[in-house]
């Protein structure tokens, strides 16, 4: 093993230059730790020519990002270019295919590809590390992969998206709407000008698809996720979550069950006594729950360049130690093929705000399509609307169900009959309630 670990970065934007200056500024630390000097010898990026928060000065250049990969100049290739298809994927397999190890931060091509990769890193006896594609500066992969190896982890969860967090968060605290926080963190460089893929939950979703085989030992399956992203959270939702004793988040659920894996994403109240109803603002928590630890929280920010490059630059510190584990904690041949359970009887029961007519037998109406499917309700009460000269006769009014443990497919079978009934006309807010 050489003295000096060579290292090609490929896409050298906000992360990709705060890996260059975090080896430069900790290489005397990272030398002692390793045993091996960590050095960037090459690079790729689509402008050479950017202005960038690094000094690359010395460093080849490479415009094509395989080129780099398959480079006898470099030992070692770090992918920040993003994407699950085009460059991205072609210099990771490029760099494999060499014998070259691979750090990435790219959650959407490890969803994607993910068990191909790690199949061709294992036959090639090289290492494919992502801590940096799930919950940013935390280091989940390494906790569940390798620091819980001695348990049998029954569910993982979490806040996985700060966009979504920082929305949700500020609603709460400023009294914003949806739209209002959505354009501030748009301004402020936390969403894109295209935010579906946060705020719809995918990015979410293919994150927990990562932590579900690191967790359960199964395959990738990003389409076995029931998606629900934070679109219709309105104000009145975070304010009657608030007069419960709950806040809002977006989670992200993967848990062990008799008939399988049950993965779903989705907006959530969560008692606010609980630690991950504390993470505020862009910062990311995960839980997991294990036989031996019983509940462990891990929480820190979830993206931003300096989080990610911590990251990052864990893993070149394990590979330049000699450390290469199965990417998914045991060989890609040993990953079961992931059984998708049906989304279970919920304990903590459901939150449904209804627009519901103010007329006779509405309400009525409501709680008999309820009960006809054996969905106990704990409590109905009208939300932000009140009797009064302000307001006609008949107009609807907003009217919360809390519902006693019961099954999605339930609830979903009495709004059904609900809306065929013709005096619900707008869709039902339906929120599950954790009340751990």
């Amino acid at each position: 093993m050489s003295d000096t670990l060579r290292v090609g970065v490929a896409g050298v934007g906000t992360v990709g230059a705060a890996v260059a200056r975090l080896l430069t500024r900790q290489g005397e630390a990272l030398a002692s730790r390793t045993g091996r000097n960590i050095v960037v010898t090459a690079y790729s990026a689509r402008n050479p020519g950017k202005e960038r928060d690094a000094d690359l000065s010395g460093r080849e250049f490479f415009s094509d990002p395989a080129a780099l990969a398959a480079s006898p100049q470099i030992d070692l290739f770090v992918e920040l270019i993003g994407g699950a298809e085009g460059p991205a994927r072609e210099s990771v397999e490029t760099a494999l295919s060499h014998g070259k190890s691979v750090v990435t931060a790219n959650k959407a091509l490890l969803a994607a590809h993910g068990l191909a990769l790690a199949a061709l890193a294992e036959e090639k006896r090289v290492a494919l590390a992502f801590e940096a594609s799930v919950a940013g500066g935390i280091p989940i992969v390494k906790t569940l992969r390798e620091g819980l190896a001695g348990n049998s982890i029954q569910r993982v969860y979490g806040i996985l998206n700060g966009t979504c967090n920082y929305i949700l968060s500020r609603m709460e605290r400023e009294g914003l709407s949806f739209g209002q926080c959505l354009k501030e963190a748009q301004r402020l460089g936390y969403a894109e000008a295209d935010p579906t893929f946060d705020i719809g939950g995918f990015d979410t979703a293919h994150k927990l698809s990562i932590l579900a085989a690191l967790a359960f030992g199964v395959k990738i399956a990003p389409d076995a996720i029931d998606i629900e992203g934070i679109e219709r959270v309105t104000l009145a939702d975070i304010e009657a979550a608030a007069e419960l004793g709950f806040r809002i988040k977006l989670l992200g659920v993967a848990q062990r069950t008799p008939d399988g894996v049950e993965q779903r994403v989705h907006p959530t109240m969560v008692r606010k006594s609980s630690p991950i109803a504390e993470v505020m603002g862009v910062l990311n928590a995960v839980t997991i729950d294990a036989d031996a630890v019983h509940e462990l929280t891990l929480v820190g920010p979830g993206a931003g360049g300096d989080a990610t490059a911590s990251a990052v630059v864990a893993d070149i510190a394990d590979i330049a130690r000699g450390v290469r584990s199965a990417p998914f904690g045991v060989p890609t041949m040993a990953l079961s093929a992931l059984v998708r359970a049906p989304m279970r009887r919920h304990e903590g029961g459901y939150y449904i705000r209804l627009a519901v007519p103010d007329v006779p037998g509405a309400f009525a109406g409501i709680a008999t399509r309820m009960a006809e499917r054996g969905i106990s309700l704990e409590s109905i009460m009208q939300h932000g609307g009140r009797r009064g000269s302000d307001r006609e006769d008949g107009a609807p009014v907003g009217v919360i169900l809390i519902t006693h443990a019961t099954s999605e497919h339930l609830v979903r079978e009495a709004l059904d009959a609900i809306y065929r009934d013709g005096k619900i006309k707008a869709p039902a807010q339906v929120i599950r309630i954790e009340r751990e």
